[in-house]
């Protein structure tokens, strides 16, 4: 089992996951963050440190898609080693419905 980066990270990229994962397994996209899934030690400590509930296992009903998208990503993506600012509009952004097809970037960060 692995964890997973969901749709609710995109366009928030809250990173209060990051300083919690004791094996840097987060990339950095220019709007979320993916988790790789070939660094994960399944530890789940990620998890309750994400504000926006977008961190679950591989095996949840949710994980879906995100599995796949988490490992394409994370190898092109660069790690991300500290906590950043979330994304300016983060908090308008959370919990709405279908992100990944309207605002998803596949692009790295900056």
């Amino acid at each position: 089992m692995t964890y997973v980066v969901t749709d609710n990270c995109i366009a928030c990229k809250y990173t209060d996951c990051v300083d919690s994962c004791p094996v840097d397994c987060f990339h950095e996209g220019e709007n979320m963050l993916v988790i790789n899934p070939d660094v994960c030690i399944d530890c789940g400590v990620c998890v309750p440190e994400c504000p926006a509930d977008a961190i679950c296992a591989d095996s949840a009903p949710e994980a879906g898609e995100w599995i796949a998208m988490n490992q394409k990503y994370a190898d092109v993506w660069p790690i991300i080693y500290n906590t950043t600012e979330p994304l300016p509009e983060a908090d308008e952004m959370e919990g709405v419905g279908n992100k990944l097809s309207t605002h998803f970037s596949e692009q790295p960060a900056a």
